[in-house]
């Protein structure tokens, strides 16, 4: 009953602000031909209903190029807009320490290269004076062993004995001590070899130190930012350049906790984008972000779009989940007059006038909108040339 009374109270504070906006002479009624107006019955009938949820478009990837050594600026070879491909080069920095530090490390690897092949050289001739010192080592043992056979015949002198034996310890500390200096000189030249594996680590880390002079486009995509210019410093981990992918974007929808339980991944969306002139496009759901964001209690639902050459992150958009079917009461479009905030349609009433009325409309679908109050079923409406008529016209 007071819904009845508040839309009779509307009806006619809409009739008196039409009355008042118009001149005496242009309130009296003005009698249509039936051909000219076209009017619909209002009857409901299963709609497919549907949650809306506002979100942003954004790029599947976007790559913050920062550099990873201290440097200053030397060049940008792009700017925002330009399309950039993987690999391609996008900012130098000044090298020259980086250079330097490889020059030195290949110093280093020449150096410990000699060193290595003069400790070859002289185990090449400890090899060989370790063969001469055994070869002298068994003659003297040889005559030690023969001496001493005599000696013990009492053939030759204590003297003779003596001497020969002597050789013989000579010769065997010779052996020994070129074994170890072979010794020594092997485990040098592995000392060397741990140098120039040493030296070799070096220069390649130098050389991957010196390429990071030149940052390059991780990806295909378009330059969106351009934080630095040139003679700028640039620090390692500091973003310089934005890189996205303009082939794959997404819409980021924030959806209510409510909703989010009826909403599954691949499922087919209706989205609308402003920058696509409201064009309505099919998209995917890629992904529901679990937990939820503690201020606005929503939800983040990725939405795979199709590619479309005017998308652009930033852009506003709505998606629609499906979510069942409902009994409404839909009206074409083209049937609602707006005035201000005040939402009306031409009622038209048994003696064939049309009666301004205010209502309350819902979701739009397609050329058609919900009207949640304002209208009961079997009502007829003017649905055609709305702007001709005003209140009171005789349409019949």
């Amino acid at each position: 009953m007071r819904k009845t009374i508040a839309v009779t109270a509307l009806s006619l504070l809409a009739a008196l602000i039409v009355s008042c906006s118009k001149k005496p002479e242009a309130t009296a009624a003005k009698a249509l031909p039936l051909t000219e107006v076209k009017i619909e019955k209002v009857a409901a009938a299963p709609i497919d209903d549907f949650y809306e949820a506002t979100g942003t478009v954004r790029s599947k990837t976007t790559s913050v190029v920062s550099s990873r050594i201290m440097g200053s600026v030397i060049a940008i070879h792009v700017h925002e807009g330009d399309r950039v491909r993987a690999g391609q080069t996008l900012i130098e920095i000044d090298s020259r320490d980086a250079i330097a530090q490889l020059q030195k490390a290949q110093a280093g690897t020449r150096e410990a290269s000699d060193a290595l092949e003069e400790t070859e050289r002289n185990i090449r001739a400890a090899q060989s004076g370790k063969a001469a010192a055994q070869a002298n080592q068994t003659l003297a043992a040889s005559t030690f062993s023969r001496y001493k056979a005599l000696f013990e015949r009492r053939s030759v002198s204590p003297q003779e004995f003596d001497e020969v034996q002597a050789k013989f310890r000579v010769a065997d500390a010779e052996a020994e001590r070129a074994t170890r200096m072979l010794s020594a000189l092997e485990a040098r030249k592995n000392q060397v070899l741990a140098r120039i594996d040493q030296a070799k680590a070096d220069v390649s880390s130098a050389q991957v130190s010196a390429s990071y002079a030149r940052i390059s486009s991780p990806i295909n995509g378009i330059i969106t930012a351009k934080q630095v210019d040139v003679g700028a410093m640039a620090a390692p981990g500091a973003p310089l350049i934005t890189v996205e992918d303009d082939s794959h974007y997404r819409l980021e929808a924030a959806v209510e906790e409510s909703q989010i339980g009826k909403i599954h991944s691949g499922d087919q969306v209706q989205v609308r984008i402003d920058a696509l002139a409201d064009a309505e496009i099919i998209g995917h759901v890629a992904e529901v972000v679990p937990t939820a964001d503690p201020a606005s209690r929503s939800h983040t639902v990725k939405i795979d779009l199709p590619n479309q050459p005017a998308l652009r992150s930033g852009s506003y958009g709505k998606a629609r989940f499906a979510s069942g079917q409902k009994q409404a009461i839909t009206i074409l479009t083209r049937a609602v007059t707006e005035r201000g905030q005040l939402v009306s349609v031409f009622v038209v009433d048994e003696s064939g006038t049309a009666r301004l009325r205010l209502i309350k409309t819902g979701k739009s679908y397609g050329d058609r909108v919900e009207v949640l109050t304002g209208l009961s079923e079997g009502e007829r409406i003017v649905v055609d040339r709305v702007e001709a008529i005003s209140d009171g016209s005789r349409v019949e």
